[in-house]
């Protein structure tokens, strides 16, 4: 039977400076900094969960900020999630590209090989932030004061997985975590959980010349998935150590609780069950 994985709980990314992370995520993009903490890891850096109102999963965004850590810059490449969507109401992309632009971030206009609305910007440490047209997502967004209600951002929409070649990736995704293809077009694969939808997507693109990732600054973590009980996590980490993947035991750190593992692609992800303000 597979997983039921309910979709993307939060992405972390590792960033330069914490004051200009802080004005991009809160100010720019008016999402509220749920929580300030330190990563659990490093207590020397901090780590800013960034979402709704409440910080419900499928909302949150956050950063490690490791300037001054003799932490790299990285480098853009196969095994590494190079675009992160967030969902926005229909009809805001002019709202949205004026407001970045006039804040000093690059912005670019188009629409994924799906049909989606979308802008590109750049975020201070240089990680690819898309804001996607959802007009279905009927998520509310955090009503900060910056950003008006009808135009605020609602969540996660997607991420982007680059690779080199997609097939083993597509397979990882859908025979063992139960993901279901939603689309493809030459070089891109939609995948989803659960019903699909704003939340629930990851996008594979295959580059056979990708250079090699180097994770470090201004690069993508690791994306946490969402799993709803105990039971259910345990179950999908015995299947994962079954088919040889290093599997980290249940990891509490409070306020949650997850598994850490790689796709032989060399993305990291986590397995964090679905709790409001987790």
């Amino acid at each position: 039977m597979p997983h039921q994985l309910l979709g993307l709980h939060h992405v972390t990314a590792t960033v330069d400076r914490p004051q200009p992370d802080l004005d991009f995520a809160a100010g720019a993009l008016g999402l509220r900094l749920v929580k300030r903490t330190v990563n659990f890891d490093n207590h020397h850096v901090y780590h800013f969960y960034y979402g709704d109102a409440v910080g419900t999963p499928g909302t949150i965004w956050t950063t490690f900020p490791y300037h001054g850590r003799q932490v790299r810059p990285g480098t853009r490449g196969a095994g590494q999630i190079i675009v992160t969507a967030f969902s926005v109401p229909a009809g805001s992309l002019l709202f949205w590209t004026t407001r970045l632009s006039v804040r000093g971030h690059a912005v670019s206009a188009s629409s994924d090989e799906f049909g989606e609305p979308l802008v590109v910007a750049t975020d201070p440490s240089g990680l690819q932030i898309a804001l996607v047209e959802s007009p279905a997502d009927t998520r509310e967004g955090w009503q900060s004061g910056a950003v008006p209600r009808d135009r605020a951002v609602r969540g996660l929409h997607s991420v982007t997985l680059l690779v080199r070649a997609a097939a083993p990736t597509v397979a990882f995704l859908s025979d063992v975590l139960g993901f279901t293809l939603a689309a493809q077009s030459a070089h891109r694969w939609r995948l989803v959980m659960a019903a699909g939808g704003a939340g629930a997507i990851v996008d594979v693109v295959e580059s056979p010349e990708a250079p090699p990732a180097v994770n470090g600054l201004g690069t993508v973590h690791h994306v946490a998935l969402a799993i709803a009980t105990a039971e259910e996590q345990l179950d999908v980490r015995a299947d994962l150590l079954a088919r040889g993947f290093t599997v980290t035991p249940v990891m509490d750190r409070l306020y949650f609780q997850s598994i850490y593992f790689a796709s032989r692609a060399g993305c990291c992800w986590r397995l964090r069950r679905w709790r409001r303000g987790s």
